[in-house]
């Protein structure tokens, strides 16, 4: 790290020029995370059709990915799942994708030893993507510096 700034070695390269991360004082400001895995572009349940389109996809299974590149990126920065403050969540189909969505952030955010952070979910047309396949989720998180680290 220098200045501030986070590169993960663990968590899903950036699609543009910026870090994953960014520490600023006692606060942790995430690049919008993707569920796409590291080292690859595949996208967590994401089938895509002989032409290239998406035939199906899993929201449950990109929004456990996308959660779980969360998880690292903190990690990395000194946080800590319980440190998170507040998400900002994009959804490219709200109408096919919040009940599940919002079932899986209540799981894991909501709750008696969870972050419990502010919240705001919103739909955009479409998300930037690494390779053919769209991803249909993205977090915005910020954090607190666990520990004063």
């Amino acid at each position: 790290m220098t200045d501030g700034r986070i590169d993960s070695n663990r968590a899903p390269e950036p699609v543009g020029a910026y870090p994953h991360a960014r520490v600023v004082g006692d606060l942790v400001f995430l690049s919008g995370i993707g569920p796409r895995r590291h080292g690859s572009r595949d996208i967590p349940g994401v089938v895509l059709a002989a032409d290239g389109s998406v035939e199906s996809y899993d929201i449950a299974a990109q929004c456990l990915s996308c959660f779980e590149n969360v998880r690292t990126v903190l990690e990395e920065s000194g946080s800590s799942w319980n440190d998170i403050v507040d998400v900002l969540v994009f959804l490219t189909d709200m109408p096919r994708d919040f009940e599940t969505y919002n079932r899986l952030y209540a799981e894991h955010f909501a709750g008696e030893g969870k972050p419990n952070p502010t919240r705001t979910t919103i739909e955009v047309s479409r998300l930037p993507q690494a390779g053919r396949a769209p991803i249909a989720i993205e977090l915005k998180v910020v954090a607190r510096r666990a520990n004063g680290r």
